[in-house]
């Protein structure tokens, strides 16, 4: 299965995915990695691995649809089947997501429906939960609403700040957006209403 991801900043959850695929952990091909911006590290890290790369910047549109248009029509000519927001940090439009509904996987950084949107950590850090950790599902209209496909509880520690909160969210992220991503490529998501089932074995 060939995968777009769409990146904006370092790249690491891009990395998790192209270490997942070298150890033959991930049965699937990196096809394009689109990124918003120039000069990024993530745009670096698929170059070093030999995957193809576009930038698209927003400001060279005249309409956010057209933006969302050529974004859509990027992964589609790549071949992809399915698009990973890997630290994309723009919501996509109704042009995007409906051209890509049901096979658009956004991971995000707290236990979700709590704290979506931006700077997730320090919400829950403001918020004074005990318990936060990181999400992988389906993209939708709405901002970090769409069905959830795999959660991961992370503890918050005492003495926490934002950055050493989402470091070790980030950690989880590495394990959990992969494993999503590979369950997808195998066909074995099923999504009925909000609820996603992981169905059939290993072996199947």
């Amino acid at each position: 299965m060939k995968v777009a991801v769409l990146v904006s900043g370092s790249g690491s959850n891009l990395q998790a995915l192209l270490d997942a695929i070298a150890a033959g952990r991930l049965p699937v091909q990196i096809s394009l990695v689109l990124a918003d911006r120039p000069g990024i590290r993530a745009l670096e890290r698929a170059q070093r691995a030999g995957v193809p790369t576009e930038v698209l910047r927003p400001r060279a549109f005249a309409q956010r649809a057209d933006f969302d248009a050529a974004l859509a029509a990027a992964c589609a000519a790549s071949g992809a089947e399915l698009v990973v927001l890997a630290g994309f940090m723009r919501v996509l439009g109704p042009r995007f997501v409906d051209a890509w509904e049901g096979r658009c996987l956004n991971v995000h950084p707290a236990l979700l429906p709590a704290f979506p949107g931006i700077d997730a950590p320090r919400q829950a850090l403001e918020y004074g939960v005990r318990i936060t950790g990181c999400t992988v599902h389906l993209v939708d209209r709405g901002t970090d609403t769409g069905p959830i496909v795999l959660q991961q509880a992370v503890p918050v520690l005492p003495g926490d700040d934002p950055a050493s909160l989402h470091a070790r969210i980030q950690r989880e992220e590495w394990r959990l957006l992969p494993e999503a991503v590979r369950l997808y490529a195998l066909g074995r998501l099923r999504v009925r209403g909000r609820r996603v089932e992981i169905v059939g074995e290993e072996n199947d």
